[in-house]
């Protein structure tokens, strides 16, 4: 069994573990509200909008995650001003937004000599570089994703659900969906760097997605999607450790690979058993 725990009893690796469950935790908070509303567009353009920010942060020699931080708050007040635009639909607000930031951040990487190593780790992760202070920042950002998530179940079931009732029962659905983008901005900004822009999807979609058949409520979806992903990330470490591949890629790939089981061992239940009422879980 030494093949299971040696990897793990590596220091920089238990970190990278750890780092993985918790960003596991919060993207299956913001993750599941995601997929239910079918916002994996928003998600994608959001992960790419982090780049100006975190080239600006990487230029000056400052904070990566600060930047990270600066530029989702800029994403997410844009796309709230842009859906509240009636000439505008939300997907060519987003698109527009997507484009205009990919570009900026491109723009700021190409005045810098010296950020090519910077901008890997930006758009492919460093798990394996995950220190003492990510750790607690993470922490951190699972206590207010948690927060956020409970305060605001009710109106985010309502938006996901049946977004004209909210209205009717004055839960303020447009402040709840701009909440609801800051919770997701909270998660890109948390994942960056375990998977990397370019793969954030992996750990923000694929676990509440493949959570979804199994479910019987909202609340199931997110645990069962927190262990999905905790699963990839230790699955896809040990992977990584013993095939000498790209840690952050392996742990995205793996997420991806349990979607698709998932998916095809519901199938198969589904086959045997009948088809089921709703894909969708119970409002809880």
């Amino acid at each position: 069994m030494d093949w299971l725990t040696a990897p793990f009893e590596v220091t920089f690796v238990q970190r990278a573990l750890w780092g993985g469950i918790l960003v596991s935790a919060i993207c299956a908070l913001a993750g599941t509200w995601v997929v239910l509303r079918g916002m994996a567009f928003l998600g994608d353009a959001m992960s790419h909008g982090l780049l100006p920010g975190v080239a600006l942060a990487a230029l000056f020699g400052g904070n990566l995650l600060v930047g990270a931080v600066a530029s989702a708050v800029v994403m997410t007040a844009g796309v709230t001003a842009l859906g509240r635009t009636p000439r505008i639909s939300q997907d060519t607000g987003i698109g527009l937004l997507f484009v205009g930031m990919l570009s900026l951040g491109v723009i700021i990487v190409s005045r810098s000599q010296s950020f090519a190593v910077d901008l890997t780790g930006f758009l492919f992760g460093d798990v394996l570089a995950v220190g003492e202070q990510d750790l607690v920042l993470l922490g951190v950002a699972l206590l207010v994703a948690t927060a956020v998530s409970v305060l605001g179940h009710r109106a985010f079931l309502a938006l996901a659900f049946d977004p004209r009732k909210a209205r009717t029962l004055g839960l303020r659905p447009r402040l709840a969906h701009a909440v609801l983008l800051a919770l997701l901005g909270l998660a890109i900004v948390a994942s960056f760097h375990i998977v990397g822009t370019l793969l954030v999807l992996g750990l923000l979609i694929a676990p509440p997605a493949a959570a979804l058949p199994w479910a019987q409520s909202v609340r199931g979806v997110m645990l069962l999607s927190a262990l999905v992903g905790t699963t990839a990330t230790f699955g896809g470490l040990l992977v990584s450790w013993h095939l000498n591949t790209a840690a952050g890629a392996t742990v995205a790939a793996l997420a991806v690979s349990l979607f698709f089981v998932s998916h095809l061992a519901s199938g198969l239940r589904h086959r045997r058993t009948g088809p089921a009422n709703s894909t969708l879980p119970k409002a809880d």
